[in-house]
Order: C-alpha cells, then sequence, then structure tokens
C-alpha cells in the first residue's frame, strides 16, 4: 500500500513539473519570440504607443485622471507660465489652430516652412529664461562636437552631481568640445522657492543649467525639450551632433562620440537616430499615463520616432525641429512629439547599428555589455557612480575579463560535480 502511496506521488511530481515546464515555455513565446514575429520590441510593449486599449498602461499609472489634458500652442507668446492649464482660448488659439489635422500636418513639407527654417528670425520662444548660459559655445571657440541636453527636476541634485562625475564630465571628449546642460522648468509653492534658491547657487557654481518660466511637469516635458533645441539653435548653431536624455540613464558618452558619431568623419545632416519605435499605435487606453485622445491625435499609427530616454540627432536639425513645433499643436507624449516634427520636416530616423546601442529599458550590468552600448535606463544616482567607475578601470579588457569570469565560474562548477561522491 505503501509502494503504491509512493508511486502515486512520484508521478504526481513529475506531471506537475512537466505542467511549469510547459508553462514557462507558453510564457517565453508569449514574451520573447512571439514579439518578433508580430513586430514588437522582445523586452516588452513601449508603454507609450503599444495600445488598443490595452492593460500595458494601467499597470504603470492607475491612478491618472480620465479628463483629455489641455494643450498648448507654443507659437502664441504668452507670460502665462503654467502651461497645464493654459487652455487655448486663453492663449489666443484660433478653433482652426485647435482642430488641426495631423494627418494633414504630416503630409505637409511645404516651401513655406522650409522658408521659415533658413530665415526666421530665432527667439527663445513663448516663456522667458529664468537661468540661461548663453556663452557656453562662444564663437571664438571651436565648434563643439557634441552637446548633451539632460532633462532634469530641481530636487535631482544628486542626480545631476553624479553625472558630472561619470558621463556627462566634459573632459572625456574635452579636444573636441563636449558641452552638458541641464533642462528645468520652475516648480511652485514654498518647496519651489527653496529649491529655486539651492538651484541659483548650484548655477553659479557649474554653469550648466538653462531654466525657463513654464511649470515642470511630465506633461510639458515637450516644452522642455523644445527650450533645448531652442538654445541650441540660437546660442550654438555649429554643433556637430546633440543628444537628449534623462537624468536617470547610464549614457556611454565614449561609444557615442568615438565609434557611433566618429569624430574624424564629416559630420552628417538631417541625422536622427536612437532606440526607433517604427510603426507603433497610440495607447487609447484611458487610465494610462500615456493615453492619446483621438481628438487630439486621430491617426491610427504614429509616424516613426525614437524613445525619449536617449536620441541623438545633427545639430542641423534643432533649429529645423524648433521652427517646425511652432506650426504644429504641442502634444504631452514629447518623444511621439519630436517624431511628428520630423515626419513634417520629411526626416526619417535612421536605424542604429544594432537594436541594442539604444535601450529604454534597464540592461543588467556587465562591463562587457556596457563598453558595447549608449544607454541603459533606470539608474539611481549610487549605482551611476559604482558601474561607471568600475566600467573605466575594465573597457580595455572588458569582455576578456568576463570571459574569463564565466570560464572560472564553469570550471569549479565542473569540479564540485567531480568530487561529489557516488550514489
Amino acid at each position: 500500500m505503501q509502494w503504491r502511496r509512493r508511486h502515486c506521488c512520484t508521478h504526481t511530481a513529475k506531471l506537475l513539473y512537466l505542467l511549469s515546464l510547459l508553462g514557462l515555455l507558453v510564457f517565453l513565446v508569449h514574451q520573447v519570440w512571439f514579439p518578433k514575429l508580430t513586430g514588437m520590441p522582445w523586452w516588452r510593449g513601449y508603454p507609450v504607443v503599444y495600445g488598443g486599449g490595452l492593460l500595458h498602461g494601467s499597470k504603470w499609472n492607475t491612478s491618472t485622471p480620465r479628463t483629455v489634458w489641455r494643450y498648448v500652442i507654443a507659437s502664441q507668446p504668452t507670460s502665462t507660465v503654467d502651461a497645464n492649464t493654459s487652455s487655448p482660448e486663453r492663449r489666443g488659439a484660433s478653433p482652426h489652430q485647435g482642430k488641426m489635422n495631423f494627418e494633414n500636418s504630416l503630409a505637409a513639407n511645404t516651401s513655406q516652412s522650409q522658408v521659415g527654417d533658413v530665415n526666421g528670425t530665432m527667439t527663445h520662444g513663448p516663456f522667458p529664461y529664468i537661468i540661461n548660459e548663453p556663452d557656453r559655445c562662444a564663437e571664438n571657440q571651436p565648434a563643439p562636437f557634441l552637446v548633451l541636453l539632460i532633462a532634469t527636476e530641481a530636487r535631482q541634485v544628486e542626480a545631476r552631481n553624479a553625472i558630472r562625475q561619470t558621463w556627462g564630465n566634459e573632459s572625456i571628449a574635452s579636444d573636441l568640445g563636449f558641452i552638458r546642460l541641464f533642462l528645468l522648468g520652475r516648480k511652485e509653492g514654498e518647496l519651489g522657492l527653496l529649491q529655486q534658491k539651492m538651484l541659483q547657487a548650484e548655477s553659479r557654481r557649474h554653469h550648466d543649467i538653462i531654466q525657463q518660466d513654464f511649470l515642470d511637469s511630465y506633461k510639458n516635458l515637450t516644452i522642455k525639450t523644445l527650450m533645448g533645441m531652442n538654445w541650441v539653435a540660437m546660442h550654438c548653431p555649429q554643433a556637430g551632433y546633440i543628444m537628449k536624455t534623462d537624468s536617470d540613464m547610464f549614457v556611454n558618452t565614449e561609444y557615442l562620440i568615438y565609434k557611433l558619431l566618429r569624430p574624424e568623419l564629416k559630420p552628417r545632416k538631417k541625422y536622427f537616430t536612437g532606440n526607433n519605435m517604427r510603426g507603433f499605435a497610440p495607447n487609447r487606453n484611458k487610465n494610462s499615463k500615456w493615453y492619446m485622445p483621438p481628438e487630439l491625435y486621430p491617426g491610427e499609427k504614429y509616424p516613426t520616432f525614437c524613445s525619449g530616454t536617449g536620441y541623438v540627432f545633427s545639430g542641423d536639425l534643432a533649429r529645423k525641429i524648433y521652427h517646425t513645433s511652432l506650426t504644429i499643436r504641442h502634444l504631452h507624449l514629447e518623444d511621439v512629439y519630436v517624431g511628428i516634427c520630423l515626419a513634417n520636416i520629411g526626416v526619417e530616423p535612421t536605424p542604429p547599428p544594432n537594436g541594442f546601442l539604444f535601450n529604454h529599458w534597464r540592461v543588467s550590468y556587465s562591463s562587457c555589455k556596457y563598453s558595447h552600448l549608449i544607454t541603459s535606463h533606470g539608474f539611481h544616482p549610487n549605482e551611476l557612480l559604482k558601474y561607471w567607475h568600475h566600467l573605466q578601470s575594465n573597457k580595455r579588457n572588458a569582455c576578456i575579463n568576463t570571459f574569463k569570469e564565466k570560464a572560472g565560474r564553469a570550471h569549479s562548477s565542473w569540479l564540485n560535480e567531480e568530487k561529489q561522491p557516488v550514489q
């Protein structure tokens, strides 16, 4: 009787084991191989665009209001600084402007916009500067090869300091010309006033902050990015390349400069690259942080854009994108909006040499992998310092050392197996 029970338990355990293997296989097919066949990135659906009312947006932020956010018309100068509460009527936009047809605007590449790009007079835009660094790119100095535009908030002091010591350190390519700028809006209330005083002191110490008088919020990230492009167009039009990224990123600026952009070559024109998002649909889940109302973007698909966690473009596009933005209603999805501007001027983002250079997710760290990528997402300042310094000390033999470590672990495992007594 006991033998039968043991035999039954053994068969039950085997059955459960096989079912768990089958479940794992189904999971892998759904999460890894199936997305490849359907054109989805293998790591996950991009939450900004993975639409159709699916659940990706709601699991990221379930507290997002269902109300449609109000938009701004950047070409309407105003002293109003809270762009989130600026309706078209308050900003002087006509109903016709408010209902512009995006499908028509995407197809438009008129001579009028080209003339405006070439002959238009640049101004600082609808929001005045609170902090500016107009002389960072002086006329009597060589044109900088790369300008870093880093979106940040006033409270992220630790992140800015970590970036100054690591991938944003201008000594990485001082002979080429390498400029670092942090992009900020303003915060409200007593805390905002305190942060502003600290920010002013930080600016006097480092001279790498630009700030305009608009409310610093997620929905105004588009305005923040356009501020950076406007600054380049006004104060550094001769720059070779610009990179826009975020303050929680790991950026291998050495690989970016010397392997991707290659300063020994003539700088490219109308060049834009990053983690390319091609053929994606708007997110129509109303509970999502990345919800796109059909009345704001009626199209079924976005034009190709690059993830806002990190993209690179040639210096000539800063002016072109900014001027085009004056004719296109702002959307709160900054990377999507820049893609719309690119489509409007007839520029298609260039795919990077391989799909693992620009990552909008976090890549598990190894010195070998990080010596051959450009961006990885989701870093605390302490982690950034730790991994950056480890990479610098191992970058010459990064992959050789990784291979030796793996070989050593495999050898130790083999020896342990050999020492096991025979049962």
